[in-house]
């Protein structure tokens, strides 16, 4: 197991009726505050309303801004930065899901930043510029991307067909309030696009060539059975408050640091050849991720790997047999099967992309050079491998 320093600033606040505590701990923090949101779903359900007199109750300023895209554009990033500056706000609160939040450290990076962090950041990738931020915090309303616990932020800008990330560590929220009933009225559709998003991080964490990270593979096996058990359950039944909270809590534990440290390698080339999918056509992430995921288990599985699939046969689907490469090849069809369950696309066509791209988006999964580490990926490999999920 490799040296590791882990360190997670991240205050949660989980479970039911956490949303009254929002005022007194934004107060800790500032006096004038960014609200950021999406569209109006939380002012259907009334979240909106209730933030809004928490921070009133304390006396905090609160300026808006709302209209967050599902993949945020770097467009609202510079508004949101203006607004900071404009107004001399001390912190940003994003009610949301994952691109909220994103769009949040986003904001959080510019308004402190002198250059453009769309340019350094996220196409450059000098992430040792990025020196001072924003405190941000969240309250989560979607589970999905772990973005309420981690420093990680995914950017889209439509001017260059392009979708790409940054992080850093002081991007972590300060808190993060997680309560498992505004996940209710999430509809099927994004219920199991989370779903696959969790598990994709855990995939892109657990296929790695080496044999060590003994401990790192089992908790990540028992991460993604409880995905496994409960998320249909919350698909079929969305007022199950212990699936939701199970998923909501397993959403942040998978891409929080814990799972990854200590191993030798992590993988993330479907992540990168997802991001070219949702850039050029502006589709939900994780279907994208589900779509692309069996289709690159079966690229990359070859000797040096299967026991990687082996594991994840035995101890997460209970498949088991003499030939490893046929468990393999059992599993990949059982992940399959299992996303399908949720109406998870198999295949590009059945979300409209067709051929026409698809070299373009294997240039730039691969432009910075070779992706991932269970195989390394070239550009003949990606294009391989969207060719195959048509």
């Amino acid at each position: 197991m490799k040296n590791f320093i882990y360190d997670v600033p991240t205050k949660i606040l989980f479970g039911e009726g956490q949303v009254s505590n929002v005022g007194k701990e934004v107060k800790k923090y500032a006096s004038r505050v960014l609200l950021l949101y999406g569209k109006n779903s939380i002012k259907k359900n009334g979240l909106y309303d209730e933030v809004l007199k928490r921070l009133t109750d304390e006396n905090i300023e609160v300026i808006e801004l709302s209209g967050v895209d599902p993949n945020p554009r770097i467009e609202t990033v510079r508004e949101g930065a203006d607004l900071c500056r404009r107004y001399k706000l001390d912190l940003i609160l994003a009610v949301g899901g994952g691109s909220t939040i994103d769009c949040a450290k986003g904001i959080a990076a510019q308004t402190k930043y002198h250059g453009d962090i769309w340019q350094d950041l996220c196409v450059d990738k000098k992430f040792h510029l990025l020196t001072e931020a924003l405190p941000i915090a969240s309250i989560l309303t979607l589970a999905a991307t772990g973005s309420e616990m981690n420093g990680n932020s995914v950017l889209s800008n439509p001017n260059e067909n392009l979708k790409l990330g940054f992080g850093s560590y002081i991007l972590r929220p300060v808190f993060s309030i997680l309560d498992p009933v505004y996940t209710f009225t999430v509809n099927k559709y994004q219920t199991a696009a989370g779903v696959v998003d969790i598990m994709s991080h855990l995939f892109e964490q657990y296929f790695s060539p080496d044999k060590k990270g003994y401990l790192q593979a089992r908790i990540m096996e028992g991460l993604l059975k409880t995905v496994i058990h409960y998320g249909p359950i919350a698909y079929e039944n969305p007022t199950d408050y212990e699936a939701r909270a199970n998923i909501m809590w397993a959403s942040s534990l998978s891409l929080n640091g814990l799972t990854s440290s200590g191993k030798e390698s992590t993988d993330w080339a479907t992540h990168q050849i997802e991001h070219e999918l949702s850039a050029k056509y502006d589709i939900t992430h994780g279907i994208g991720l589900g779509i692309l995921t069996p289709y690159w288990m079966e690229y990359v599985l070859d000797k040096e790997n299967v026991h990687r699939f082996v594991d994840y046969a035995n101890n997460v689907w209970g498949i088991f047999g003499d030939d490893d490469f046929e468990v393999a090849r059992k599993v990949i069809q059982k992940t399959r099967e299992f996303f399908n369950s949720l109406d998870v696309p198999s295949t590009l066509a059945e979300v409209d992309i067709d051929s026409s791209k698809l070299e373009e988006m294997a240039a730039g999964a691969t432009r910075l050079g070779p992706i991932g580490t269970m195989k390394k990926l070239e550009f003949k490999d990606v294009l391989e491998i969207l060719s195959s999920a048509l």
